[in-house]
């Protein structure tokens, strides 16, 4: 008797498994489904001819496959000078965002002092603050930049230049920089005391402890602060066409695609309007996504195992 029961335990159990398994696999193919049916269907319209677009019996592959639209959107976006110059712009951005983040990070995870609570209170303040509410001043404080008073009036004007984001980056005041501020922060304060301690009776100060034995040990912090620099920068549009409005840029040059088509751009005759436009456009952000994919598949496996040993999902 009791081994009928056992028997039909193991099978409950198993069956079990069998459902949770079975769940599990529809939910995460739900999921995929999502996420991925607006890049499959922009990348199956990016080959097709514009007839196509109002053949109803065309649904995913092109009747008449060409690659005319890629070519179009890559001459109109000029796409290699628009690609350096965003590449440029996202490194240097990424690489300070990380300097300045890592340093006050630190500061603020092992440092005691008065005020440091407050000063993370600000911290976590600009991470919920929308950075249109201070569009305008952000704006006029670049025009008219004066350095504290210091330069005669009416200041430099760094507009159209790349020097806002250097000044922000460097200040730990540009985009999402709350957000890797924090991030660096809960890492720096979860590190044992011991790794400080050792390097402090080995003759160290605080700097040499933070770059020979602090900073080496939070790898997988960085990379996460990295790549999330880079990307947002990559993929941002409001500071970058507030301040390099007139200059080579994809998020510029994406936004700017249609009227650059058009008459007024410099382009066809006729202005491109309905299921074509959005053709184009869709291509337009193909290949404006196309480099970050390529970055996610290189460094998938890095940021995975910066994502579990950092803890940034719990």
């Amino acid at each position: 008797m009791s081994e009928t029961v056992n028997t039909r335990k193991k099978h409950l159990h198993k069956a079990m498994r069998v459902g949770i398994a079975a769940l599990r696999t529809i939910v995460l193919a739900g999921i995929c489904y999502i996420i991925l049916l607006p890049i499959l269907t922009k990348l199956s319209s990016s080959f097709m001819f514009e007839t196509d677009l109002y053949d109803q019996t065309v649904r995913w592959i092109p009747r008449h496959f060409t690659l005319d639209n890629y070519k179009l959107v890559w001459q109109y976006m000029r796409y290699p000078e628009a690609f350096v110059h965003s590449l440029l712009l996202s490194l240097v951005v990424a690489v300070l965002q990380l300097a300045a983040c890592t340093s006050i990070g630190y500061g603020l995870g092992r440092f005691h002092f008065r005020g440091v609570n407050l000063l993370f209170s600000i911290v976590v303040f600009m991470m919920i603050v929308p950075p249109q509410t201070i569009m305008i001043p952000l704006y006029l404080n670049f025009r008219y930049f004066d350095l504290f008073g210091v330069l005669p009036d009416p200041g430099l004007n760094l507009i159209g230049t790349h020097w806002p984001f250097v000044l922000l980056s460097v200040t730990g005041t540009g985009l999402r920089n709350g957000l890797f501020i924090y991030i660096m922060r809960q890492f720096f304060k979860g590190m044992p005391k011991e790794l400080e301690e050792a390097a402090y009776v080995d003759g160290a100060g605080p700097y040499v402890t933070f770059y020979r034995v602090m900073l080496p040990s939070a790898g997988p912090a960085l990379v996460i602060v990295f790549l999330f620099a880079f990307v947002w920068q990559w993929n941002d549009s409001y500071l970058t066409g507030m301040f390099l409005g007139g200059k080579t840029v994809l998020p510029v040059m994406l936004e700017s695609l249609l009227f650059n088509l058009g008459p007024g751009g410099g382009g066809y005759a006729l202005q491109i309007t309905g299921q074509y436009a959005s053709l184009i456009n869709n291509t337009g952000m193909l290949l404006f996504m196309a480099p970050l994919l390529l970055l996610y598949t290189v460094m998938q496996r890095y940021f995975v195992e910066s994502v579990e040993r950092s803890g940034i999902v719990g």
